[in-house]
């Protein structure tokens, strides 16, 4: 059972894991607690956006729509690689997933298909929305990539988890296509390289 970081130490972390992070408004407590608790927290999960625009896309990550509040994760990472932290605590992200799916990210166990909607994922999962069309034509820059495999690395290694704690979207929710234009097992071998360093 792992109890979220402070925000002072995600800051942190992320820095120290070599990000340039961008800090939207009052992000610190921008949350979706008052709709139920967050934590313990198990893994990281990663989204596409299926937006073009930075400026664009961190607004509307930061505040939601009409039929799905914000803040929608919590850090938005641009093409350029920046990561901008749009709020923190519970997060409008995950949506329910399967609880099989969540007892191998706990265990850190090969994942099994996700065929069910029976847990809430926004209370155990830190959540990155990535800015890309999500089409599988739209490219995903290297400095991008890098950038979410540091960002996930700044979590799991403050929580001791292994590349395991982290998941896509499309692995939790029966559905679900994101992140798509890279697998989540390449992800997680760049994220074990950089757990080394």
């Amino acid at each position: 059972m792992a109890a979220p970081m402070s925000a002072d130490r995600f800051i942190t972390a992320l820095r120290n894991e070599g990000l340039t992070v961008v800090e939207v408004g009052a992000w610190r407590t921008h949350n979706r607690n008052h709709k139920g608790p967050w934590g313990p927290v198990h893994g990281v999960m990663i989204h596409h956006t299926v937006t073009r625009g930075t400026a664009y896309t961190v607004e509307l990550c930061r505040e939601g729509h009409s039929a799905l509040p914000g803040p929608l994760c919590h850090g938005v990472i641009a093409k350029d690689g920046r990561v901008h932290l749009v709020g923190y605590g519970r997060a409008n992200h995950a949506g329910a997933g399967d609880s099989d799916v969540l007892a191998a990210v706990i265990a850190e166990k090969r994942l099994p298909p996700d065929n069910e909607t029976d847990t809430d994922g926004n209370r155990y999962f830190y959540g990155f929305e990535c800015e890309n069309l999500g089409d599988g034509e739209d490219p995903w820059p290297a400095v991008q990539l890098d950038a979410i495999a540091r960002a996930s690395a700044a979590i799991c290694r403050f929580h001791r988890w292994t590349a395991r704690s982290v998941i896509g979207h499309r692995e939790w929710q029966p559905g679900k296509v994101d992140p798509r234009g890279f697998t989540m097992d390449s992800m997680r071998n760049r994220i074990t390289e950089r757990l080394k360093q």
